[in-house]
């Protein structure tokens, strides 16, 4: 075994180093080491494990050699789709996070919906279809859209507006031309605060509508 994850190191190593081990975010200036080389070596473990539990050194190479491709490739899959969301998405008001292989958008509800209601903005028609755009060219991406409001008013109601929007939003993207077995549209009503409900600017935070991006692991 010793001799085995040696070996699983040995090729992880290079393969991060040829896949250029560093880069800058563009929107950040922060150095950090790229989602390409991140997934080749999470993959390379990955695979190189599931060989090993087999029982077979060889395999567990091929394993390791496997996953480092498959996850070299998710990381360039997701960096290309993020890359074309924040250009869609300059200057709209919706925030393009990262995290790992997942990109969350987040969406103001004062620029998506009107106070109360789960209809979508006529003027944000063109940044969700700009979103659907992105989404029907890299259609290996899983799409999750979840619906948040703040503390006033009803638990029950706050519940019923939240899902109502994420649905909305969902609707909108199908419509589009996204593919509806993508898309899940779910409500969490106040439960979920990103900022304190207790000013004005907490609860603007905290209506909002978020669409978190995973990519597919199976085919």
């Amino acid at each position: 075994m010793k001799k085995l994850m040696i070996g699983i190191a040995a090729l992880a190593a290079p393969m991060a180093l040829t896949t250029a081990c560093t880069t800058t975010d563009p929107y950040t200036g922060e150095r950090k080491i790229n989602n390409t080389s991140k997934g080749a070596g999470i993959g390379a473990v990955a695979g190189g494990v599931i060989g090993a539990i087999a029982g077979d050194d060889e395999a567990a190479l091929a394993g390791a050699a496997a996953g480092a491709a498959l996850g070299g490739g998710i990381g360039v899959y997701m960096d290309r789709q993020e890359q074309e969301l924040r250009r869609e998405l300059a200057s709209t008001g919706v925030r393009v996070q990262r995290e790992g292989e997942n990109i969350n958008l987040i969406m103001p509800g004062n620029i998506t919906f009107p106070t109360g209601e789960a209809s979508v903005r006529p003027e944000f028609y063109a940044t969700l279809g700009g979103v659907a755009r992105v989404l029907e060219k890299y259609d290996r991406t899983n799409v999750l859209v979840e619906g948040h409001t703040d503390d006033v008013g009803s638990d029950q109601s706050n519940l019923n507006l939240s899902i109502a929007r994420a649905e909305s939003v969902g609707n909108y993207l199908a419509n589009e031309g996204v593919a509806v077995s993508r898309i899940r549209a779910l409500g969490y009503g106040e439960t979920q605060p990103i900022a304190a409900n207790t000013t004005d600017q907490g609860r603007a935070q905290n209506r909002r509508v978020e669409i978190q991006l995973t990519p597919m692991t199976a085919s």
